[in-house]
């Protein structure tokens, strides 16, 4: 799992019949100091994530393994909206508060 900050969608009208119904977010990572990598992913959106919010993703066979994807030509899946990320003791990140914390 890795984690990333949701800043777009992905909207395509055409696309593999499989893939109908599902949300696309695009991803940026996020580093250890809590900085954005410069480093995007698209990936199929299992957990109603919104514009702004930090979520885990996994990659490759362990993004199928969601509820409902196992068919699904799916190389990234969100699979949790974050709450809070420490870092030996120190908060980083609180979605209380819905940033990064300096």
């Amino acid at each position: 799992m890795q984690i990333a900050v949701v800043c777009g969608t992905v909207v395509s009208t055409y696309k593999e019949s499989n893939l109908s119904g599902i949300k696309f977010l695009l991803l940026q990572r996020v580093d250890l100091q809590g900085e954005l990598i410069p480093e995007y992913e698209v990936a199929a959106d299992n957990v109603g994530a919104g514009i702004g919010e930090w979520v885990l993703f996994s990659r490759g066979s362990a993004a199928r393994q969601v509820r409902d994807s196992l068919e699904r030509p799916v190389d990234a899946a969100v699979i949790a909206i974050i709450d809070t990320v420490s870092l030996s003791d120190r908060l980083l990140y609180s979605k209380k508060y819905n940033e990064r914390i300096q």
